[in-house]
């Protein structure tokens, strides 16, 4: 790896983690993206990606739970269902273009979404409703399901799902996603450690406290400072730069 790896690296990571922390995401889809740029192993940008990811996701609900921003109500019908489903779609050989492309078509159509028609945040919290139990508990499934073919907590999907719903506020939102990244996240890192697939290396003894300091400045401005119209903004915003940098890995 080049010598400025040891500048640029952790300098990037810092700012994927400020940028996905004050939605309440972890990241991993964009460390494992920035790693690749210097040729780290893939078997250790994966370990170190999914632990950033808990860290910082765990960093963000800390913050947004602060702020009184969790409902536990609407949260955990959807981790019933994501937690083993994330062990069982980990295990799935599912093919790769076709899935990658509906999954970012998906993401397209809810950044759209938020950007062009986006729920209003006046609402107090005791009109917002929760899903029909059997409805989250299906599409906890689903979004754990997805979370364990693709190796990312769930979140960057339960989040939009949330505001467009109406089940919540882009705030209420991050901090539930935050939550279901952490333990998604903490299932799959379970798998890798049992699977003898586990490699931290010595990167990431560098990596991982720059990714929760930039978790601590992402989380603390989003949960704070920034109003709901924003954050949902700034999530459609990571939504396409998500897509985006799928469209160029395509081109390339």
């Amino acid at each position: 790896m080049p010598d400025f790896t040891t500048i640029l690296l952790p300098l990037l990571v810092f700012l994927v983690a400020i940028l996905y922390s004050s939605v309440g995401f972890g990241g991993a889809s964009s460390y494992l993206a920035v790693m690749s740029l210097f040729e780290v192993a893939p078997a250790v940008s994966a370990t170190i990606a999914l632990c950033l990811n808990i860290l910082v996701a765990g960093i963000a609900f800390a913050n947004y739970f602060r702020y009184g921003y969790l409902r536990v109500k609407l949260l955990w019908p959807f981790l019933v269902t994501s937690i083993p489903a994330a062990f069982i779609g980990g295990a799935l050989n599912v093919s790769t273009p076709l899935y990658q492309l509906f999954l970012h078509a998906v993401l397209l159509y809810l950044a759209l979404r938020i950007l062009f028609f986006p729920k209003p945040e006046a609402k107090p919290d005791q009109e917002y409703t929760h899903p029909p139990l059997w409805l989250a508990l299906v599409l906890g499934s689903l979004l754990g399901l997805v979370s364990g073919i693709v190796g990312i907590g769930g979140g960057i999907f339960l989040s939009p799902l949330i505001i467009l719903a109406g089940w919540g506020s882009a705030k209420q939102a991050a901090a539930c996603s935050a939550a279901f990244i952490v333990l998604n996240s903490i299932s799959g890192l379970v798998g890798r450690l049992s699977g003898g697939t586990f490699f931290f290396g010595s990167l990431g003894w560098v990596l991982l406290p720059v990714g929760v300091a930039g978790g601590l400045i992402g989380s603390y401005l989003g949960a704070r400072y920034l109003p709901g119209k924003n954050v949902q903004r700034l999530l459609a915003v990571i939504l396409l730069i998500v897509i985006l940098r799928y469209g160029i890995g395509l081109i390339g």
